[in-house]
Formats: C-alpha cells, sequence, structure tokens
C-alpha cells in the first residue's frame, strides 16, 4: 500500500518547494499541475486538462480515469484541490487531499475495476471563489452534467493529514455535537448532505473494514457550517450524490490558512492509513454489478 514517505514527498514538493498557490500565483499553480500531472502519468495514467477562464487567467483541473471493464459507462469521481488562501503554503489544506488523490491512483493503477474511477485534481476552490461557480469543480461538475454523464457519485478529498489525540483537541459547529463525536481529534471524518447519506455511509463501512483508524460520519443540511465547505458542492449543486474525506479543517487543526501549515504538522502514518481505507472502499464499491455482470 502507499507508503508514508510518498504522502510526504507530494506534501513537501506543493508546500514546500512550490509554496503558496493562489490564484493570482499562475505561475506557481502551473508547475503544481505539472507535478501532478507527471505523478498520474508515472503511475500509466493518461491526463486530461480542462481549462477554464477566470479574472482573465485560464487555470486547469487535470483528471486522470481508471477505466471500467464491466460498467465503464458508470463513474466515481474522487478530487481535491490544489490551490490555497494567500496566507499558507497549505500543507494540510490542501497538500495533503492531492497527495491521498495520487495514492489512491497509484493504488488503484494495477486493480481492475468494475466502473470507472476518476480522479480529479481542481485549480481553484479557496476563497475568492469558494461556493461558487468560478470553482474549478463546478466547471467540471458542470461539464459533466452536460455530457449527461452517469456519476454514481463523488469523493472529496480536503485535509486529511492533521490527527491529535489530546482530550478537547476536536470541536465542533454545535454544542450538541459533543454528546455524540469524539472529544480527540483522533479520527478522519466523511461528511456530505443529507441526500448523499447512503454512499457516505456504503464507503465509511468498507473503510471501516480495511484499517483500524477510526471514521466519523455526517449527513446534515447546510445550516451546518462547513458541511458543504469543499468540492463535493459543485457536485451537490447538480444533483449528484457527493461527501467530503476530512480531518474537519478548522474545528481541528490550528494552523488552518495560517503560516504554519507546514509538512511537519501532518501525520503520515493516519494519512496512509486514510489512504489505504478509501482504496479497500473503491475496490468494494461496484461489487454488486461485478456479480451481476459474471452472472
Amino acid at each position: 500500500m502507499q507508503s508514508n514517505e510518498y504522502l510526504r514527498q507530494v506534501v513537501a514538493m506543493l508546500s514546500e518547494e512550490i509554496g503558496v498557490r493562489t490564484y493570482r500565483d499562475t505561475d506557481r499553480l502551473q508547475r503544481t499541475a505539472e507535478y501532478i500531472s507527471d505523478q498520474f502519468r508515472s503511475f500509466g495514467y493518461e491526463v486530461l486538462r480542462q481549462p477554464f477562464l477566470y479574472r482573465g487567467n485560464t487555470y486547469h483541473n487535470l483528471i486522470a480515469e481508471r477505466s471500467g471493464h464491466l460498467r465503464p459507462e458508470k463513474v466515481l469521481v474522487i478530487g481535491a484541490h490544489y490551490d490555497t488562501v494567500r496566507t499558507t503554503p497549505g500543507a494540510d489544506d490542501n497538500a495533503s487531499g492531492v497527495a491521498g488523490l495520487l495514492g489512491l491512483a497509484q493504488a488503484l493503477a494495477a486493480v481492475t475495476v468494475s466502473k470507472t474511477v476518476r480522479f480529479v485534481a481542481f485549480a481553484l476552490e479557496e476563497p475568492p471563489v469558494s461556493r461558487s461557480r468560478n470553482m474549478g469543480s463546478y466547471h467540471y461538475a458542470r461539464s459533466l452534467n452536460e455530457k449527461k454523464e452517469q456519476v454514481e457519485g463523488m469523493i472529496s478529498l480536503e485535509m486529511i493529514g492533521y490527527f491529535c489525540d489530546r482530550d478537547r483537541s476536536q470541536h465542533y459547529p454545535l454544542p450538541l455535537f459533543r454528546l455524540k463525536y469524539p472529544s480527540q481529534g483522533n479520527y478522519i471524518s466523511m461528511v456530505g448532505n443529507v441526500r448523499s447519506r447512503a454512499l457516505t455511509r456504503s464507503f465509511a463501512a468498507s473503510f471501516r473494514k480495511a484499517v483500524d483508524l477510526s471514521v466519523v460520519t455526517l449527513n446534515a443540511p447546510p445550516i451546518v457550517i462547513g458541511i458543504d465547505f469543499s468540492d463535493h458542492w459543485s457536485f451537490g449543486k447538480f444533483g449528484y450524490k457527493a461527501f467530503m474525506v476530512t480531518d474537519t479543517a478548522f474545528y481541528r487543526n490550528p494552523h488552518y490558512h495560517a503560516p504554519t501549515d507546514l509538512p511537519d504538522t501532518l501525520d503520515y502514518g493516519r494519512m496512509a492509513k486514510v489512504v489505504e481505507g478509501l482504496a479497500a472502499a473503491l475496490e468494494e464499491w461496484g461489487k454488486e454489478e461485478k456479480v451481476k455482470g459474471e452472472g
């Protein structure tokens, strides 16, 4: 399975070697795009670029695909954004998500899947475009809708590297959450809208069978602050089922959007378990289709 060291290398490249990656830093975003594309190609994937315009500049979503052998028309999208806000080099937000995306792409490169898994690195997600039609993920989701592709779901990797075993290190949007959820920030969460509850719980169940890292699920309306603060928001706008895999961002990580969001603050052992668990869940996904196809 994916090594801790590879995940660390990806995070270090994006956050240390390249650094701050805002929409204004077009050269750095281009360098990031080339790096991600090269990684996809090194695993044997072809890479497609989807260009889009924002404030006079062109940005690119990067797409790699593992085609299904039984039902290739049915698609699951795994995505992560590679930009940052201006105040941070973004080790957790979201170099960790990109590292997870690449780790999953490598893990599935030699695996036979019955339905298509598509890996997408999105160019813009952070302010000033967040939760708007200018997000890279919105452009991509809209293109899928226009083509009438059979998207069965979308998983957004949004900050997957910060964990803390200290009591009361985990915070929540509403006080009542403390009655149900852990006080220690040592788990990964899968969160999305109400429509995506079945998809979320299905992947969480497969995840739990594969690794010993605790996973918490939550599907709730947008009134819960943060429930749709990533690229899964875009897919929800087009009616697709989508959820986010996250360490809960500002509810846990004190380095959120800060200059201190650096590689050494992340837990690469637990990150590797996130990737391993998701890879196992992806292999589990579509098994029913496989049985039907072979029968």
